[in-house]
């Protein structure tokens, strides 16, 4: 057993686990947050994926003994109250979401995505930063749509803040 102690979404949670949970399966049976979805077990999908320490991972691929002292943000963590997160907002607006399944990897993925990349993005370089993830419907024209449309609203929110910072 180990003992794993982290923050996920701002909530201190602490438990003793087998040493082999991941932490994919801590998060959903332990902390009880089930919007991220576990879709293949082999690190193929991406519906699995969470920020540790404010980096995209796919959580079926860390041992939840490996993110203990970590700060980890999900899918529910996302969002400021009844406020979607800008991302979870352009992916309603655009019809960024079908069944719904890979939706939380997808917004995740995304949110790593346009921080990483805080000019703006472009189709291609979206594209290519999705190749983790997969979508059973094949909804990408929406999704690449949505997180360009995210990208965008935030970087012009980043902009207008530095302006009137200055």
């Amino acid at each position: 057993m180990s003992d794993v102690s982290l923050t996920v979404n701002g909530r201190n949670v602490k438990a003793s686990v087998e040493d082999r949970t991941l932490l994919v399966h801590f998060l959903r049976e332990h902390v009880g947050l089930t919007g991220t979805h576990v879709g293949c077990d082999t690190s193929q999908c991406g519906a699995c994926i969470v920020h540790v320490d404010g980096k995209a991972v796919k959580s079926c691929t860390m041992l939840a003994a490996q993110a203990s002292g970590s700060t980890v943000v999900t899918i529910e963590g996302l969002a400021n109250g009844a406020e979607l997160h800008p991302v979870q907002a352009a992916f309603k607006e655009n019809h960024g979401l079908q069944c719904g399944f890979c939706t939380p990897g997808m917004i995740m993925s995304a949110t790593d995505m346009i921080r990483r990349y805080p000019e703006g993005l472009d189709e291609a370089t979206v594209r290519a930063e999705l190749e983790g993830n997969i979508c059973r419907c094949t909804g990408y024209h929406n999704i690449v749509k949505a997180i360009l449309a995210a990208s965008q609203a935030m970087s012009k929110a980043g902009k207008g803040k530095a302006k009137k910072a200055a």
